[in-house]
């Protein structure tokens, strides 16, 4: 009993260091409109900057999203935590877009480092049989960290003074208070250690008795993190030049539901079952595109509030489901690479819709480049929620 309190204990540490992690790469979101007007850039450069952070998880998937199954959970972590403090003071000392390229791309690698290992690593603290509970608590902790993010730095950059430096302060603190947590609470879970010369870049790629598993997962993540990514840096443009909301604190707050609303979702997956729950995710993302789009063809504000609760509870479901059947699908010496390929599909939705909807900004209008992503994600989510209905998967609760 004593060893299953310590274990949950432990489990709910390493879950809220991943939080603060994910904070850090969703803290600049409200405060796009203040950088556009200090360094004066388009709305085509908010997608670029934002989608940099995408290809900085990419790579760091690809290239080391094994390295943890070598070297350890925690070495890797505070590796991540460090780059999380470079960023947030690159942002800090901003003096011009260069300073926003860099401070995204050194949160991509943050969270490249965070995103397979701290999924692992908070499941493998978990007491024995906890494994679903567990699953929620990696997958809440990323969804709740990347809401916290907007929401901080909104409530800050409204209410507090320096709205474009107090935030990154607060998130160097709490960066800090990680650190010490994983260097003098939390042990390592890699029994058997090899040498970081062992690790060698992976290419896409799953092991053949998870592939059934996989293709299902990384269908309903990618139109979920599309959704997201699109949402996330887009929404707070809209929200002011649309419907002419300028509280920072509502803008974060809005992009905040999202992602809540995904860990509501994350909630009731047990409840529904995986083989119900990644069509049924698809179906509130679809859901949730369609209350988008009478948001962008109306101007109301209500259906944007709509749009991110349902997208992200659509979301939620989607993606604890994806990440169970891939994660029991996995042999345990592959665990953290196959869910590092799994981001790599879901970071490719968060990233290249993105910069799309840049493009399309200038010729068509910020409403007429959201319609247009919207449409194209609609028919992408009905194909993978039929396929799941063809094609059901199913894994242990």
């Amino acid at each position: 009993m004593d060893g299953d309190r310590r274990g949950w204990r432990q489990c709910l540490l390493s879950g809220a260091v991943f939080a603060v992690c994910m904070a850090g790469t969703t803290l600049p979101t409200p405060l796009y409109g203040l950088y556009q007007e200090k360094f004066g850039f388009s709305e085509l450069t908010v997608t670029v900057v934002y989608a940099v952070y995408a290809f900085g998880v990419i790579a760091v998937l690809l290239l080391t999203g094994n390295v943890s199954d070598a070297v350890g959970r925690r070495p890797v972590l505070l590796w991540g935590l460090g780059f999380a403090a470079a960023s947030a003071v690159c942002f800090l000392c901003a003096t011009g877009l260069g300073w926003l390229y860099v401070g995204r791309l050194f949160s991509g690698l943050s969270a490249g480092l965070f995103t397979g290992a701290a999924t692992v690593y908070v499941m493998e603290l978990a007491p024995e049989g906890g494994t679903s509970r567990a699953t929620f608590v990696a997958t809440a902790a990323n969804m709740g960290g990347l809401g916290c993010g907007p929401l901080l730095a909104g409530v800050l950059a409204q209410y507090a003074a320096w709205p474009l430096y107090l935030p990154f302060v607060v998130h160097l603190a709490l960066v800090a208070g990680s650190a010490a947590v994983l260097l003098w609470w939390l042990p390592e879970t890699v029994r058997e250690r090899r040498p970081l010369s062992t690790v060698r870049p992976q290419r896409p790629g799953v092991p053949p008795q998870v592939r059934k598993a996989f293709v299902p997962a990384a269908i309903a993540s990618f139109v979920g993190f599309a959704l997201f990514g699109v949402f996330t840096s887009v929404s707070p443009a809209f929200l002011s030049e649309s419907l002419d909301v300028d509280n920072h604190a509502v803008s974060g707050l809005v992009v905040a539901l999202a992602f809540f609303s995904s860990t509501a979702g994350q909630l009731v997956v047990g409840r529904v079952g995986l083989e119900r729950s990644l069509p049924l995710g698809c179906a509130g993302l679809l859901a949730g595109l369609a209350l988008l789009a009478g948001a962008l063809h109306w101007d109301l504000f209500s259906l944007v509030v709509l749009s991110a609760i349902v997208g992200g509870v659509g979301q939620g479901l989607a993606f604890r489901g994806a990440l169970s059947a891939v994660a029991q699908a996995s042999p345990a010496d592959r665990r953290a690479s196959v869910i590092s390929t799994l981001f790599v599909v879901a970071y490719a939705g968060i990233s290249v819709p993105v910069i799309g909807v840049g493009v399309l900004t200038g010729p068509i209008g910020l409403e007429g480049a959201g319609l247009v992503f919207i449409a194209c994600m609609a028919v992408l989510v009905s194909t993978a929620g039929l396929y799941l209905l063809r094609r059901p998967v199913r894994t242990r609760t």
